[in-house]
């Protein structure tokens, strides 16, 4: 194991495990609402933990190659640090969208500068390998 895969590893399994007790707890608010699959409506706080888990899949689609390939092109402990801060920023916006939807700007800010940054690193690492 070496140092840049550690860390974007550690990002990468953190943000799994995030994404699975995100849906964990749709599921939780299914049976506790009784909304039964597939539909996708009913009781506020299951609308609110679905989109959770919605935005999160999003937001993992574009998060996790960045992640690595900024890892491979610019820095592997670069790469664990903000893909941490993405997690945090990820856990912000899901407590925050579940209390009040209209609390959840920082969570989803953080995580989507960083999804930024890292696509910003990966596009500067592709123009300096390809010099």
């Amino acid at each position: 194991m070496t140092v840049p895969i550690f860390y974007p590893g550690l990002a990468t399994l953190l943000a799994i495990v995030l994404y699975l007790c995100i849906w964990f707890r749709v599921g939780q608010m299914r049976r506790e609402h009784g909304i039964v699959a597939p539909a996708v409506t009913g009781h506020p706080a299951f609308e609110r933990a679905y989109r959770v888990q919605m935005n999160t899949v999003e937001q993992l689609v574009a998060f996790l190659p960045m992640l690595w390939l900024f890892a491979v092109l610019i820095d592997g402990e670069w790469a664990g640090g903000l893909g941490l801060l993405w997690v945090a920023g990820r856990i912000h916006y899901a407590v925050s969208y579940s209390r009040d939807p209209k609390t959840r700007a920082p969570g989803m800010i953080v995580s989507i500068a960083v999804t930024i940054l890292l696509t910003l690193g990966v596009a500067w690492g592709l123009i300096v390998l390809a010099l």
